[in-house]
């Protein structure tokens, strides 16, 4: 009986070696599956480095892709477009300081991937947008007095936008879109441009009371020869009809302030007699 459970142990010792020996196995090869495989997102592309063959040629696309464990690496690049932003303090061709901030819409061209990531790694944005978008900004400023940068903006963007897609270029990188989105100069600027400003308006202010003043003379002229005219006319007329003419304005004149008077209410005309008074109340004259 000894013997039969001395055997029993060593089968259930065998048995247990054996488990152990296909849990282990399926966990190395689960590992190495694991190990072999690699997934490249939506909006992303992978880059496979061989210690052997350093970076390959080919771009991998979206999915779940196969490797050589150690032998082989993948590096994944966002290919969406990204924004990115910077700021540049650049002087104008009168010498005047300016600060820009420039806006780009950036994204690596695919096919150039491998290139890419020999020459400038993942980050590649980061370090060639920066210095490429200060050289373009500082060429292109350079080239405009500070308020042509104002009055030209449409074509300062332009120019920017072009030196800096082809720039890009350059480093396999695709800019689609190129915006200035804010532009300010110095202090000393800004109050110049603003005393200017006072003194256009005290100009045109100026100009304005000059033509007043000319179109108030004109005026009086032409009133003082109105009446030396009327004047004339007058002389004239009395001169051929004798006094009949005064005689006539002298009652209308008797006319209009007859009637005006009538329709005061300060007049009273006491009865029976020719004489009137000025200034009274009518109502207080029977009290």
């Amino acid at each position: 009986m000894a013997a039969a459970g001395g055997g029993g142990s060593q089968a259930a010792v065998s048995f247990l070696t054996n488990v152990a020996r296909i849990a282990f196995g399926l966990g190395a090869g689960a590992t190495l599956l694991n190990s072999s495989l690699y997934t490249v997102d939506g909006g992303q592309r992978a880059v496979l480095f061989d210690r052997f063959r350093g970076v390959l040629d080919q771009t991998v696309g979206e999915g779940t892709h196969f490797l050589i464990p150690w032998l082989q690496k993948p590096y994944i690049f966002d290919i969406r477009t990204r924004p990115h932003t910077f700021t540049s303090n650049s002087g104008t061709k009168d010498l005047q300081m300016v600060n820009l901030t420039l806006r780009l819409l950036s994204r690596p061209d695919v096919p150039y991937l491998p290139t890419i990531f020999k020459s400038l790694g993942t980050e590649y944005d980061e370090k060639v947008l920066p210095s490429i978008g200060n050289e373009v900004l500082k060429a292109v400023v350079a080239q405009f007095n500070a308020d042509q940068l104002l009055t030209e903006r449409p074509h300062v963007s332009a120019l920017v936008r072009d030196a800096l897609i082809r720039r890009a270029r350059d480093f396999n990188i695709v800019l689609d879109d190129v915006a200035i989105t804010h532009l300010s100069y110095g202090a000393e600027f800004s109050s110049a441009v603003e005393k200017k400003q006072v003194a256009q308006q005290e100009a045109e202010r100026s100009k304005f009371l000059v033509a007043k003043a000319e179109q108030e003379r004109r005026a009086a002229v032409i009133r003082a020869e109105g009446e030396s005219e009327a004047a004339k006319l007058i002389s004239e007329a009395t001169a051929a009809t004798g006094m009949g003419l005064l005689e006539l304005r002298r009652i209308e004149a008797a006319r209009e302030i007859a009637g005006t008077l009538a329709k005061s209410p300060n007049v009273a005309y006491l009865p029976g007699g020719n004489q009137m008074l000025l200034g009274l109340n009518p109502n207080s004259l029977g009290r």
